[in-house]
């Protein structure tokens, strides 16, 4: 562990939610999250309705993760030297101006393929600059000792704005129709751009203290961040574990899912698809309560993480190959807790080992790895599903995911010896 270590204390359920902040930074990150998924749905479905484009839909999953790839440990770089409220609010004007562009397209009638290329290129800048520092203000508000529950209590809080998200968007689009109801999801954001004003962060004077001297170099960040990483093994492990898990499967399966369930027979497509994404995120709420309330399974650890995130690929592979409804189901909800599980110990891992000096950077490079190479994994279960079948591209793509985090488990091993 890392300087910032400290001796594990007795587990107490919910014990994040004991400093006064917490609980406001969650509510808001829970309603960001869900404007964020609500934009999807009202603004990819008047796109797909007015242009019919493939090629713009793609360009949405693009625009959408190669802002994390490129811009992350630079967005982290600056949380090391300012303040994470104000890029937080950078994050969240920019959202809310995307929303209002969308309103305005609406509106008007005057939406071309150039300008929605321009507002989903935003919206996916805006997401690096929120996501990015709230991981940073995360740890200056809850600190070391309350870190793993306050991990926990955010992963199944995001879980949480997925899953209500798209069907909070669907109604607002049945009740007030797109250019209302976009306008409204403008406003969703006004909470949290509101609190962070004078939002308390009692432990970021310390970790400023070492990092505020830092300049931010560019590009020259991701390769002096990556050198660093290389000092701390398990940094590097936990970092490579998400990097594989993005890069082979991320969550391209979600994309495939209309796929999955019209394959599935003997029901309507329509509430097959809905209820295999309830189940996904229904087991990751439950990983996330369960875990949070005291049930322990294993200490968080890299082998308990990799073991995690090796069932979670078994459970998505045999997803893939089973056309029974029931045993889908049971399948994906173990994904989604297995998920949950593997991620949250993966983000605490990082944060307990991530230098004050350079924590920014380190966590840009966590979200460059765990989201920025998601880009790829539609390769893998997309553009090879179109030629083998999306069944056996996801079974590959597991496959191939299990074999690497084995041998990152085998060289973690061969380490501590």
């Amino acid at each position: 562990m890392s300087q910032n270590s400290t001796p594990a204390a007795k587990h107490q359920a919910f014990e994040a939610l004991k400093i006064p902040s917490f609980p406001i930074f969650v509510a808001t990150f829970v309603l960001t999250m869900m404007a964020d998924n609500v934009e999807h749905v009202i603004s990819y479905w008047v796109a797909f309705e007015k242009f019919q484009s493939p090629t713009l839909g793609g360009f949405a999953v693009i625009s959408h993760w190669l802002p994390y790839l490129l811009f992350s440990v630079g967005v982290g770089a600056l949380n090391d030297r300012y303040d994470s409220r104000r890029l937080i609010q950078i994050g969240g004007a920019l959202f809310a101006i995307v929303s209002l562009g969308w309103g305005y397209f609406f509106i008007t009638d005057t939406l071309t393929i150039p300008a929605a290329m321009i507002l989903l290129v935003l919206h996916g800048l805006a997401g690096v600059f929120w996501m990015t520092s709230s991981q940073v203000l995360l740890y200056d508000i809850v600190g070391v000792d309350k870190l793993a529950s306050a991990v926990r209590l955010n992963s199944t809080a995001r879980y949480f704005g997925v899953l209500v998200g798209p069907g909070v968007g669907s109604l607002i689009m049945a009740t007030l129709g797109p250019s209302k109801g976009i306008l409204l999801n403008a406003a969703l954001y006004l909470p949290l751009l509101i609190w962070l004003i004078r939002a308390p962060a009692p432990h970021r004077g310390k970790r400023l203290e070492q990092s505020a001297a830092r300049r931010v170099n560019g590009l020259a960040d991701i390769w002096q961040t990556i050198v660093a990483v290389k000092k701390i093994p398990t940094l590097g492990v936990m970092i490579l574990l998400s990097g594989a898990a993005s890069f082979f499967v991320g969550n391209s399966y979600q994309a495939q899912m209309p796929g999955f369930a019209s394959a599935l027979g003997g029901i309507s497509p329509g509430v097959a698809y809905s209820m295999l994404l309830a189940a996904d995120a229904a087991g990751a709420l439950f990983a996330g309560i369960t875990l949070e309330a005291g049930m322990r399974f294993t200490r968080v650890t890299p082998t308990a993480a990799m073991g995690f995130a090796i069932a979670w690929a078994v459970a998505l592979g045999s997803f893939a190959m089973t056309h029974n409804y029931v045993v889908a189901l049971v399948c994906l909800f173990a994904a989604g807790f297995c998920e949950l599980s593997f991620s949250s110990m993966n983000q605490t891992i990082v944060q307990m080992n991530a230098p004050d000096a350079i924590r920014g950077k380190v966590l840009g490079l966590f979200g460059m790895s765990s989201s920025g190479l998601r880009l790829f994994s539609g390769i893998f279960v997309g553009l090879i599903g179109s030629k083998v079948g999306i069944h056996w591209s996801m079974l590959g793509a597991t496959t191939v995911f299990v074999c690497v985090t084995l041998g990152l488990l085998y060289l973690n091993r061969d380490r501590k010896r």
